[in-house]
């Protein structure tokens, strides 16, 4: 490969990497071709890029956005899914990919936006709810304390009402 072409390269990495609020890093080691075209698509659809890449050149693009820390991931054959929407997509989508398929592909890691995170990280990512569901979950919690005052504040009303109408009620019967 010509030094412009790997310059090339490495400004495209570093641009995604700058676009991506999250990668996972994975080895592809024994995985086929039509396995990482069929990954691919399905990734693609969602939005997420899925990119082989030459450790070198990942490193000094890594280097350039002060994701330094990938460096010491970047060993063996390595692949990388970047994600720019939800955090947790790209995560989200390998392991199912992986659990689908019983495919071979390793999850080794990979980033939260300057935070790196190691294989355990990523599968608890993969657990939490989608953004929509913790900002309600975050609103109900909110809202909760609001909801038992007014319920405090009425019961008395209601207990008034309800003697009331007994006592109506028991009135009518005589």
């Amino acid at each position: 490969m010509r030094r412009e072409q790997k310059g090339k390269i490495i400004d495209e990495l570093e641009e995604t990497m700058d676009k991506s609020s999250s990668a996972v890093l994975t080895d592809y080691n024994g995985i086929t071709g039509i396995e990482l075209t069929n990954l691919r698509k399905r990734l693609h659809d969602q939005n997420i890029q899925f990119r082989v890449v030459k450790n070198t050149l990942a490193r000094f693009a890594a280097d350039r956005t002060n994701k330094k820390f990938l460096n010491d991931s970047l060993k063996g054959q390595v692949a990388i899914a970047f994600g720019s929407g939800d955090a947790s997509a790209p995560a989200k989508a390998v392991k199912e990919y992986i659990r689908s398929t019983d495919s071979k592909l390793v999850i080794k890691g990979g980033f939260l936006g300057d935070r790196l995170l190691a294989a355990g990280d990523i599968d608890r990512l993969v657990d939490l709810p989608s953004r929509e569901v913790l900002l309600a979950m975050m609103l109900a919690g909110m809202q909760a304390p609001i909801t038992r005052l007014a319920m405090v504040l009425n019961s008395p009303l209601s207990g008034l009402a309800n003697v009331l109408g007994a006592r109506i009620k028991q009135m009518e019967g005589k």
